[in-house]
């Protein structure tokens, strides 16, 4: 079964701005090992500094505990035993010794001759072995080096092949293979050395890391490196998520790789490192199972004909239809039964029409409008609404806080109320919120805010705003549209206080 080694923890937090913090690393591991199914994890690189010492010394604590200490991994360097000791101490029971794959990185960086750097890392290795530590290699720039200085690379592993050395570990280092090179690569290795095992560790400078490892797989690599969301360093690595749905699909591979736990364990890497992930990425996107073509909706209700192998379950995940100009019945109508509701043809019509015409002014039209949407259209928004907002106004003034006036109906009877805030939507919020206390109801709390702007910058442009909330142990967003910020906060607000009305 061919292994998967995560190096999310070491090579992704390489990536520009990335920094995880001891609990955040305890708890990716936790995910890759256990929830996830990784064989292998590579942690850190050895000799960082004390802080980093502390931490691996926690993970590695756990890892024992847990029965999973030999699948932690730690880079270590040729430096006279300086490595191996800090990872020996730290309780790590694999070192990955980074060595020169290329003729050109030991004559210019090392400033040495093949024969010397072999030596050295033989060195390594017999005290590596003397200390009880397992040995993986890596080849370091390895791509450079079989393309073009293929004698060296011989020469190191036909000296290193009968050491005490668990993997051979081919870094495409600079990111410089395609899927041509990389099968020349590494079919090179595989039949040189069949009694090798090889992982195979892929850089996406060129958007051709996948690919890259998919055909590294299939000339008979037995490992490869990947990353969570594709973390790393420049363009990154290889994303994990991507990875597994190719070797499972395209290639047939097995591997121990729980696909319904990629998404959630994605989401907590993506949250613990600040990186968003794109909306179109691959697997795990946001977009990515949304339909937006109302002919692929249609053709979704006629035996699936657009559907592929990449089912969302699969991944813990579901299959949604966009709302926009490019909505069709069939799309709409998808939406509409998942909120139970039913319409006639002739009101669907209408619908359709006025989400087109949202879409049109490029509104990020959701599911939870829909009901909105439809009571606007059938002429039944204000009867249907048991709590709207009558009027507001805010005072803002230089050195003084701000404060808001509210007024608001409640199943047909108006209350109003002021108070002061950090700003107006926080004055509004406290004005409200004072309302229904009077009343003795209960409210959500406030999860999360954010204003989108369309890029350009023009000053009439409208704005979004989307508010995450949490009430009775559900999360649920709603959103405000206007040419002001806090107004559009206000419409968001609006809907919010109409939707736990019902739940």
């Amino acid at each position: 079964m061919l292994e998967i080694m995560d190096t999310t923890l070491r090579d992704g937090e390489q990536t520009s701005g990335v920094s995880f913090s001891m609990q955040e690393k305890l708890s990716i591991v936790h995910l890759l090992l256990v929830d996830l199914g990784v064989n292998r994890i590579e942690i850190a690189s050895a000799r960082v500094s004390d802080g980093e010492f502390k931490t691996v010394k926690r993970i590695t604590d756990w890892a024992k505990g847990a029965g999973y200490i030999d699948k932690i991994e730690i880079l270590g360097f040729i430096d006279k035993g300086a490595s191996l000791k800090w990872i020996k101490d730290v309780g790590c029971n694999t070192v990955n010794l980074l060595t020169k794959g290329s003729y050109k990185h030991v004559t210019e960086q090392l400033r040495k001759t093949p024969e010397q750097h072999l030596e050295d890392i033989k060195a390594e290795i017999y005290l590596a072995q003397e200390m009880g530590l397992n040995v993986n290699i890596y080849l370091e720039d390895w791509s450079n080096g079989i393309l073009n200085s293929e004698e060296y690379v011989y020469f190191m592993v036909d000296n290193l092949k009968d050491l005490p050395i668990k993997r051979f570990m081919l870094p495409d280092t600079l990111g410089i293979l395609n899927p041509h090179t990389t099968w020349r690569a590494c079919r090179r290795m595989t039949k040189r050395y069949p009694g090798l095992h090889f992982d195979f560790h892929a850089h996406n400078d060129y958007d051709l890391a996948v690919a890259n490892v998919m055909v590294a797989v299939e000339v008979g690599v037995h490992g490869v490196h990947v990353t969570m969301n594709g973390l790393g360093e420049r363009a990154g690595n290889a994303s994990l998520s991507s990875v597994i749905a190719v070797l499972h699909d395209h290639l047939n591979v097995e591997t121990t790789i729980k696909e319904e736990k990629l998404n959630r364990v994605s989401r907590v890497v993506e949250t613990y490192s600040g990186l968003i992930i794109s909306a179109n990425q691959p697997i795990v996107g946001e977009n990515v199972f949304t339909q937006c073509a109302g002919i692929h909706a249609d053709g979704d209700n006629k035996n699936n004909l657009y559907y592929n192998d990449l089912y969302p379950e699969r991944f813990g995940r579901v299959r949604e239809y966009a709302l926009g100009k490019l909505s069709g019945k069939a799309n709409i109508r998808k939406n509409i039964e998942a909120l139970g509701i039913e319409l006639d043809e002739a009101d669907m019509t209408k619908v359709t029409n006025r989400v087109i015409e949202l879409g049109d002014k490029k509104e990020v039209i959701t599911q939870e409008d829909l009901p909105y949407i439809i009571s606007d259209v059938l002429r039944s928004s204000e009867k249907d609404k048991q709590v709207k907002i009558i009027a507001f106004a805010f005072v803002l003034s230089k050195g003084v806080r701000a404060s808001a006036s509210v007024r608001i109906e409640v199943n047909g009877k108006e209350y109003e109320e002021t108070a002061p805030g950090d700003g107006q939507y926080h004055a509004f919020s406290k004005a409200l919120w004072k309302i229904y206390t009077k009343l003795d109801k209960p409210k959500p709390d406030l999860v999360n805010y954010s204003v989108i702007i369309p890029p350009g910058g023009r000053t009439d442009a409208l704005v979004q705003t989307v508010i995450s909330w949490k009430f009775n142990g559900k999360v649920f967003k709603t959103r405000g549209l206007d040419a002001d910020q806090t107004e559009a906060a206000v419409k968001a607000t609006e809907k919010m206080l109409n939707i736990i009305e019902d739940m």
